[in-house]
C-alpha cells in the first residue's frame, strides 16, 4: 500500500520507482482517480453545504407563513439531497477504485537493489563453504539408496495429486530434526520469540501482507473462505494489524514453524521430480516488527540468523541480492540464500530475507508511538525463511551422500538423532 500524499507530493519519484519495476503510466492512472474522487468529494461537500442552508430557510419560511417559499425550498432541498446521495456514491466508488489500484501495486524498490529483469540478474555479495570434491557422480535427493524408503511419491500422489510426497522412517526423522534444530537456534541463539499460529486466515490478514488481491491465485481458498497460509509470515506479521505499539517495544521478533501451502500457479513443468517444490511443505519462518530507523539493520541481521542455520548444517551456500525484476512484490529489498545441491549441480534458493518498510504496515493500520513523542508511525516489517525444511532436506542429503547410498548426517543434527550419524544405504540411522 502506498500514500496517496507522497505520490501527490512527488510523482516523478514514485514512476521513476514503478519504472524500475517495469511498470509504466500508473503514477499518471493513480492521481487521474485520485483527482476525480476529490473533486467528487468537494462537489459533495458543497451541494450538502447548500442543503443545510436550505433546511434552516425552510424553518424560517414557515415561521413566516411564506407558503410558496416554504414549498419552493423543500422541493430544492430534495433535489440537493438526491444530488448529494449521488455524488457521495460516485465518491465512494472512485475511493474503492483508488485504493483496489494502489492494494496492486507492488513496493519500492531501494535505490540499492540492482536494476534487471529475472533471475539472470541477480547480484552475488558473498560466498560460504567450498563444495566437496567427491569422487562419485553425484545424484539427486530421491535417487540416494538410503533416501528411497523413506521418500514415497507414489503414495503422496495416490493420496493427494502430483506434488506431495510422504516422508516415512528416518527420512521423516531427519525432516522434523532439522525443523527443531532451527527453531532451537533461533531460540536459544538469535533471541526471537517462538511462536505457533493457525494455518487457516481471514482475507484481511492476506491483504496485509500483499498476498491479496493480486496474488490469490497462487494460495488456497476453503469454501468457509478462510485461506490457507502461503507462509507464517502471513500469520505472524499481522499479529500487529491493527495495533498502536510503543517504540520502546520494538523490535517484535518472532519465530514459527509450520505447516505452508502453495498452488505453484506459476511454476507449471518447474521442478516435477522430487520435493524441491511442494504443494504442502514446511518451514521455520522469521518475522521481525520495527521502527523506521532500524529496519534495514534488522534486515542485515536476519540475513545473517538464515546464514547461520546453513553453516550449522555444514552447507555450502552464496547470498544474493535480487534486482528489481525478481523481487517479490512486497519487498524493497530481498537477500536470497542459494545452497548447493551437488546432485543438479547448482545453487538453489533456500531461504528470502525480505525488508518491506512500511508498506505492509500500512496494509495493517499497524503504527507504534514514537518515544520522543509526536504522531504516530507505521511499522515496517521483515520476513525471512529461516529454513524452508523440506529443501534444508535436501540439501543434507544430498551435500552428505556418499559413494554406497548412505548420508553423512550434519553434527548439529546428532543429538537430535539420539546420537545417530549416518542414514545407512538400506535406510535406517546408525
Amino acid at each position: 500500500m502506498h500514500d496517496i500524499r507522497a505520490i501527490r507530493d512527488n510523482p516523478d519519484a514514485f514512476e521513476a520507482a514503478l519504472n524500475r519495476r517495469g511498470l509504466t503510466g500508473l503514477t499518471a492512472q493513480i492521481l487521474s482517480l485520485d483527482e476525480a474522487r476529490r473533486d467528487k468529494i468537494s462537489m459533495a461537500e458543497t451541494a450538502q453545504a447548500e442543503q443545510n442552508k436550505a433546511s434552516k430557510a425552510v424553518g424560517a419560511a414557515k415561521a413566516a407563513g411564506d407558503e410558496i417559499e416554504f414549498e419552493n425550498l423543500r422541493r430544492r432541498i430534495a433535489v440537493t439531497k438526491a444530488t448529494v446521495s449521488v455524488m457521495q456514491a460516485e465518491a465512494a466508488d472512485l475511493d474503492a477504485q483508488l485504493r483496489d489500484l494502489l492494494l496492486g501495486i507492488p513496493n519500492l524498490p531501494l535505490d540499492r537493489v540492482p536494476e534487471g529483469r529475472d533471475e539472470d540478474d541477480n547480484v552475488e555479495l558473498r560466498r560460504w563453504g567450498t563444495p566437496a570434491a567427491l569422487d562419485f557422480a553425484p545424484v539427486e535427493h530421491f535417487q540416494i539408496a538410503g533416501v528411497v524408503p523413506g521418500m514415497d511419491f507414489q503414495t503422496g500422489a495416490k493420496l493427494s495429486g502430483s506434488r506431495f510426497v510422504v516422508l516415512k522412517g528416518a527420512v521423516a526423522r531427519i525432516h522434523r530434526a532439522l525443523a527443531q534444530f532451527m527453531v532451537d537456534l533461533h531460540v536459544d541463539q538469535h533471541g526471537l520469540e517462538e511462536t505457533w499460529t493457525p494455518v487457516l486466515v481471514l482475507e484481511q490478514m492476506m491483504l496485509g501482507t500483499g498476498q491479496l488481491p493480486k496474488f490469490g491465485e497462487d494460495s488456497y481458498l476453503t469454501r468457509e473462505g478462510y485461506w490457507l497460509i502461503p507462509t507464517s509470515e502471513v500469520t505472524l506479521t499481522n499479529t500487529v494489524n491493527g495495533d498502536l505499539l510503543d517504540q520502546a517495544a520494538l523490535p517484535r521478533r518472532m519465530v514459527a514453524h509450520s505447516q505452508c501451502f502453495r498452488s505453484e500457479a506459476g511454476s507449471a513443468g518447474r521442478d516435477t521430480t522430487g520435493m524441491l517444490r511442494q504443494h504442502q511443505f514446511e518451514k521455520v519462518e522469521m518475522v521481525s516488527i520495527t521502527d523506521a530507523d532500524t529496519g534495514l539493520a534488522e534486515h542485515d541481521r536476519m540475513t545473517r540468523c538464515a546464514e547461520a542455520v546453513l553453516e550449522a548444517l555444514e552447507l555450502p551456500y552464496r547470498t544474493m541480492i535480487l534486482c528489481t525484476g525478481d523481487m517479490g512484490a512486497g519487498a524493497r529489498i530481498t537477500h536470497d540464500l542459494e545452497v548447493w545441491l551437488p546432485g543438479q549441480d547448482r545453487y538453489r534458493e533456500i531461504s528470502s530475507v525480505s525488508y518491506c518498510g512500511d508498506y505492509q504496515g500500512r496494509r495493517m493500520n499497524a503504527r507504534y508511538r514514537p518515544a520522543g513523542g509526536g504522531k504516530p508511525e507505521f511499522v515496517h516489517t521483515l520476513n525471512g525463511s529461516g529454513l524452508a525444511v523440506g529443501r534444508a532436506l535436501i540439501a543434507v542429503l544430498e551435500n552428505g551422500q556418499q559413494a554406497d547410498g548412505s548420508v553423512r548426517l550434519p553434527a548439529v543434527l546428532h543429538s537430535y538423532l539420539k546420537g545417530a550419524t549416518t542414514l545407512t544405504a538400506q535406510g535406517s540411522l546408525a
